[in-house]
């Protein structure tokens, strides 16, 4: 039995051009050039802010299919504490988490270090990677998406 108020699936099919737009917006950051590891790191973060189980394990699947280390998977949502991630990659997390929790965490200081790290322009990019996913979360925690089932090669066998 299904807690799910409403697909994935659903979404594509009542609400296309919706689903269409929301769907563009998450792709111009890599299209424009931001490393997709980055981009995937800052999306599964702040999908587990957002407690969306849907795209935590939707991003965790493509973080594996590009190859994202383990460790930095497992580590994600403990980063300031782990010293695994590049200062690159701290400065979008920090980023992705100030635009995921508007009211707490958004100041100078976190500007300041995302700068250092980032062009004008990949910024911009980066932050509307971030908005994205943070759309796409309201969407997958509203209806309780079904979290994507990993895909076990054909010719595996059972341990």
């Amino acid at each position: 039995m299904s807690h799910a108020r409403s697909e994935y699936e659903d979404f594509k099919r009542i609400a296309p051009d919706a689903y269409d737009l929301v769907l563009a917006l998450g792709q111009v950051a890599a299209k424009a050039g931001l490393d997709k590891q980055l981009l995937e790191l800052v999306k599964l973060r702040a999908s587990q802010i957002n407690g969306c189980a849907f795209c935590v394990q939707h991003h965790v699947l493509l973080s594996e299919r590009l190859g994202v280390p383990a460790d930095k998977l497992h580590l994600v949502a403990v980063w300031r504490e782990a010293p695994i991630y590049s200062a690159r990659e701290r400065a979008a997390l920090a980023w992705a988490e100030a635009l995921t929790l508007l009211p707490d965490r958004f100041g100078d200081e976190v500007y300041d270090e995302v700068r250092r790290e980032f062009s004008e322009t990949e910024l911009m990019y980066l932050t509307s990677a971030i908005a994205s996913i943070n759309v796409w979360n309201r969407f997958g925690a509203a209806f309780r998406w079904t979290p994507p089932k990993r895909q076990v090669a054909a010719n595996a066998t059972a341990s």
